[in-house]
């Protein structure tokens, strides 16, 4: 079994990895103070371990990367999210993001569609520092109507659209943050749910993710 060690060198290069996303742009002291505190080194495989504080992605397996912090930190400012809200996640991944959103704070309810990933986080001994984060293998398209409605949504994957049936599941006044395009490029965008269950949408900067897909992978 990998024994993990969070040493003073880790903890250096996660105060400059935060220095790096701060002049990049990130302002919210709180997103910056969870990426300081999570060791991302546990998220990635041992041979990783010394570039694991580069602000780049990283391959995890079954095609799926680590997103660059800058792209969690990002998209977790956009969010928003205030302690003890209910966050749905739709793209498991490494658990890196939901573990930041996890350390602010809140109610993650994170979906893996990939049977593997999912069966592995099972499994990450570190992940028991955040019995907040809520664990489901399924479709993210279909999100999670039975444990909803959402105070927030965010999807962690290149969406081709914005899926009806996660606008559906947020509370009004909601906040859902989504990359969407089918290209090599996707706009960050920003939805708030109206009183009315209309949607108002803000665009922003240009991202690259893996592709969001229908269905489960066994």
């Amino acid at each position: 079994m990998r024994k993990y060690e969070d040493s003073y060198r880790h903890k250096g290069l996660r105060r400059k990895l935060v220095e790096t996303i701060r002049a990049k742009g990130i302002t919210d002291e709180k997103v910056l103070a969870a990426i300081e505190n999570i060791p991302r080194h546990y998220f990635l495989e041992s041979a990783f371990e010394d570039v694991a504080y580069e602000d780049r992605a990283f391959p995890i397996g079954e095609g799926q990367t680590i997103s660059q912090p800058y792209t969690v930190a990002y998209q977790t400012q956009l969010l928003e999210v205030k302690p003890f809200q209910k966050v749905l996640e739709i793209g498991t991944g490494s658990v890196y993001q939901a573990s930041v959103l996890a350390e602010m704070g809140v109610q993650v309810f994170t979906i893996e569609r990939q049977k593997k990933l999912f069966d592995q986080n099972k499994k990450f001994a570190y992940l028991r520092k955040y019995p907040n984060i809520k664990f489901f293998y399924g479709d993210g398209f279909e999100g999670l109507p039975t444990y909803g409605p959402f105070d927030r949504v965010i999807i962690t994957a290149a969406a081709p659209f914005v899926p009806q049936k996660l606008i559906d599941q947020m509370k009004p006044g909601g906040i859902m943050v989504i990359p969407v395009d089918a290209g090599e490029y996707q706009i960050m965008k920003r939805l708030i749910k109206q009183a009315d269950g209309s949607v108002v949408e803000e665009a922003y900067d240009r991202f690259s993710f893996v592709p969001m897909l229908v269905g489960k992978n066994d």
